[in-house]
């Protein structure tokens, strides 16, 4: 039987996976006697497709729920939020822009938050805006931060090795887990000016320079 005949017979779901042989080359072995060997070649195969389709309700084997983007829901909150420290550590504070899917302003946070470094402040202000969320509705959210560090923590690019940034890190994933749906995203601090603006203002009340009209 032909080598195509033995294919078309085989039950084997992958027919590319085969092997060949052919005989013809031999060996020497002691007292100069030649033996005819069979030599076996492996053809490597490629896997089209699985033999055991996954169904359409499967889920993804992988999913990010701190970076939702896709199909978000008819209403949801938009959270612009800054934070910062004079002197890193320093006097710190934090700014957030609540707004609904049509940018209609809802609210406007901010908070003094003594002695601390950027990066608390930053977390502060997204801890500030899923409470916000959580309490009001919709529970939908996509806050959008010039921290791109605190970003990529929140999306699981980078580590977050700072114990206290550990912390809050934590409580952040719990509020998260507690919305419907959640997106995050990086802007330019020009892009941000509002929240900055908060956020400023809460530092100087906290440290006693607030203007008085």
């Amino acid at each position: 039987m032909s080598e195509a005949s033995r294919l078309a017979e085989s039950k084997d779901p992958y027919p590319a996976c085969t092997a060949s042989s052919f005989a013809g080359r031999s060996i020497v072995a002691a007292g100069g006697l030649l033996f005819p060997i069979s030599v076996t070649r492996i053809r490597r195969c490629k896997l089209n497709s699985m033999p055991y389709p996954r169904s359409a309700g499967t889920k993804p084997l992988f999913s990010n729920h701190a970076d939702s983007r896709e199909n978000p829901p008819e209403h949801y909150l938009i959270a612009h939020s800054d934070g910062g420290a004079r002197g890193n550590p320093g006097p710190a504070g934090y700014g957030v822009v609540i707004q609904d899917e049509s940018g209609n302003k809802v609210a406007h946070l901010s908070e003094y938050l003594g002695h601390q470094t950027n990066n608390f402040a930053e977390y502060q202000g997204l801890i500030a805006a899923l409470e916000y969320a959580i309490q009001h509705g919709p529970k939908a959210l996509k806050l959008i931060s010039d921290s791109e560090l605190l970003v990529r923590q929140i999306k699981g690019i980078y580590k977050v090795k700072n114990p206290t940034l550990k912390d809050l890190h934590a409580r952040a994933k719990e509020l998260i887990a507690q919305l419907e749906w959640f997106s995050i995203g990086h802007a330019l601090r020009e892009h941000n000016r509002e929240a900055d603006r908060l956020a400023n203002e809460a530092m100087d009340k906290g440290i006693g320079r607030v203007s008085r009209a």
